[in-house]
């Protein structure tokens, strides 16, 4: 490695970060409508600064190991793992500066990349660059240009942190920066009641998640006394032998907070309500950050969530009701983004039902032990990282729908809009196609990896009857995401010719528009196949789990094939419910009216979330408020009022007569004369 990689580094968060600045300042008063330039600009710098280093770990030996002071590699013996030895992974630890050392905490902030932080960077910022370019033709015009771009670039800044940062307490400050930027950019409309309601309610239900990620931290800081990755997961060992049973606790507290962030059941309301931002927004939260973050940051504390088969069984539970949740109450939605939007849910719920195999280990024809450790992290990660290009490509494709529409998103609004948007046409359908796994596109290597890893999971002694009632989730859900899929694209973009009234000239988006979506087309129907069935990112990735194994990839043709046939069942099931067969979609909504209404309402999980934790501490906060008003605050009243009403008593004392004080001196005198005698007296 040469002398310029640790500037390559820093260089990646960093260039955001200085556009985010020049903006903030400079943009409404210098820049106005060029206000996207230096994001662009920095974001292209990333990318390049992150593919640069992602060739080098790809050129790299996998057991040599970067020299943090030469930052060259050189042949390290290796470390014990959680589990079982294995080679050591490339890692390029960067210096940083202290910004806490206590007795007790010692942690600095430097930037780390591994396999698996290059992979994310490069995802993260690619598809950011793509997204800022779309943006700068979506968002043109709007008084709050320049403001857009400051937080965008932002945005991106905290999540490039939150990949390359080296400690869960760094990952955390970050973790809230995303929480931050996404407050402010989905509530970038704050003029529209609703933008700022969304804004508030995936702030508050994110912090709900938070609590718990920051209270697993401070429990591995009690455990390990450490809050170092490497560190961390080194000491696993002789943790397991004297605590074990805390492996359980830190992992639900961590897992918490990825289903906050990550939209898990039931923390996942947020996400359908964020689309009242801008589409871009949409994009950038639902792709390449913030939702990510939830998975990444369980993959990376892999090596602690297999010391629990207990945690394991909740993450892939949670991620299998979030996945059926969530398409069954896509199937019936009618604005576009949210369909999209409960997409999303529904995806990360797939790789979080891989993620809770990776703790399985079985013996194949009682004698080779498989291990599934490594496998079910990079078929989770694999299907992150194509869910990025095709989602941001589904996103950005709605946004051109919406754009042409006159903002309009409502799908009975509109139809047969191919002939108009043949650009937008033909890339939504490719993301389409891929979400829904159609054969030899992205979405089908990724998901199949997954039914793969899952599939597997039924062979491991105890939990058989676990993981094939989540494997069946899995292939229910994977034929509703084909028949969801393309009823949004047959809805929008076949049948008879249809334009809302807003849509004053229907027309094609500028190219600054379309350019982006050619581009992730491009992506999402080549990046599978290139890594899918040659097993390249399972074996890179598998460098950076610190798990034994070494990225072996198994393919199970079966599912394959019934991969397929799920694809073009759900596929023509759409097709002839509403494109040969209108009638038929009606007559069902009709004749499973209250099903329909329950999928449609979102099985009225914000009304029973409201009846059952915000009516109730709205109440509790107006109990509080009386009870500060009329109980505290008279007791602090009275107490206050006791010297005022002793100063009233003796006021007419002070009146400032000399004589009113003399007939007092001599009562006194009298006072004291009677004590006297009667002293004497006695």
């Amino acid at each position: 490695m040469s002398e310029l990689t640790p500037a390559l580094l820093w260089l990646i968060p960093v260039a955001p970060l200085l556009a985010s600045v020049f903006i903030a300042f400079f943009g409404k008063a210098l820049l106005r409508g060029r206000s996207h330039v230096p994001c662009v600009a920095a974001l292209a710098i990333s990318t390049l600064c992150a593919g640069s280093l992602m060739l080098m770990f790809l050129a790299a030996p996998s057991h040599l190991k970067p020299d943090p002071t030469t930052h060259s590699f050189h042949q390290e013996p290796s470390e014990h793992a959680p589990i079982a030895p294995h080679a050591p992974q490339p890692v390029l630890t960067t210096p940083g500066y202290t910004w806490s050392d206590t007795d007790n905490l010692h942690v600095r902030l430097d930037l780390q990349m591994d396999a698996m932080t290059a992979i994310m960077l490069c995802m993260v910022t690619f598809v950011s660059l793509l997204v800022s370019i779309y943006a700068s033709g979506y968002m043109h015009g709007d008084p709050g240009y320049p403001r857009f771009f400051a937080a965008f670039s932002l945005f991106v800044f905290s999540m490039c942190m939150l990949v390359l940062a080296d400690n869960y307490l760094t990952m955390f400050v970050f973790w809230e920066g995303v929480g931050l930027c996404s407050y402010l950019l989905i509530g970038f409309w704050f003029q529209k009641p609703s933008a700022a309601a969304a804004a508030r309610k995936a702030f508050v239900v994110n912090r709900i998640g938070d609590f718990g990620f920051i209270l697993g931290i401070f429990l591995i800081w009690k455990t390990f006394d450490t809050v170092k990755f490497s560190e961390v997961f080194e000491r696993i060992p002789h943790v397991a032998e004297t605590n074990p049973a805390v492996f359980t606790t830190i992992c639900l507290l961590l897992f918490l907070g990825a289903m906050g962030k990550s939209a898990q059941f039931p923390l996942h309301v947020w996400l359908p309500d964020a689309m009242e931002g801008p589409t871009p927004v949409s994009a950038l939260i639902h792709a390449a950050t913030m939702v990510t973050a939830g998975v990444y940051m369980v993959a990376r504390s892999t090596p602690l969530f297999v010391m629990s088969p207990t945690a394991q069984m909740v993450v892939s539970g949670i991620g299998a009701i979030t996945a059926l949740l969530a398409a069954l109450i896509a199937l019936t939605q009618y604005d576009l983004k949210r369909v999209l939007a409960y997409s999303t849910v529904s995806q990360l719920g797939y790789m979080f039902m891989a993620l809770g195999a990776a703790s399985l280990v079985y013996t194949k024809n009682d004698a080779t032990h498989v291990d599934l450790s490594t496998f079910a992290v990079t078929a989770a990660m694999f299907h992150l990282l194509t869910h990025a290009f095709f989602k941001a490509l589904l996103f950005l494709g709605a946004g051109s729908v919406m754009h042409s529409m006159g903002d309009v998103i409502d799908m009975r609004r509109f139809s047969g809009l191919r002939h108009v948007m043949p650009h937008t046409r033909i890339t939504f359908l490719i993301g389409s196609l891929t979400l829904a796994g159609c054969p030899l596109l992205s979405g089908f290597w990724s998901k199949d990896d997954i039914l793969v890893a899952l599939f597997e999971g039924t062979k491991a002694g105890g939990h058989e009857t676990f993981f094939t009632v989540i494997l069946g989730v899995a292939v229910v859900t994977a034929f509703l995401t084909a028949f969801y899929s393309f009823r949004a694209y047959n809805m929008t973009f076949l049948g008879e010719e249809r334009f809302p009234e807003e849509a004053h000239h229907p027309h094609e988006s500028p190219p600054t528009m379309t350019l982006p979506l050619f581009v992730l087309a491009g992506f999402s129907l080549v990046i599978g196949l290139f890594l899918g069935p040659t097993g390249v990112y399972a074996r890179q990735l598998a460098q950076s789990t610190s798990l034994p194994g070494h990225g072996e990839h198994p393919h199970n043709y079966l599912l394959m094939a019934l991969s397929a046939a799920i694809f073009f069942a759900g596929y023509g099931l759409a097709r002839w419910m509403y494109v040969k067969s209108p009638a038929v979609s009606a007559g069902l909504e009709r004749g499973l009216k209250p099903l329909h209404r329950l999928s449609l309402n979102k099985f009225f999980l914000d009304e029973l979330f409201n009846y059952l934790l915000v009516i109730p501490v709205k109440v509790l906060a107006l109990l509080c408020t009386l009870f500060d008003k009329y109980v505290l605050d008279g007791l602090l009243d009275f107490a206050g009022s006791i010297p005022s009403t002793i100063g009233r008593i003796v006021r007419p004392i002070q009146n400032g007569l000399v004589s009113h004080y003399a007939w007092i001196m001599l009562l006194g005198v009298v006072l004291f004369l009677i004590q006297m005698l009667r002293a004497l007296a006695g």
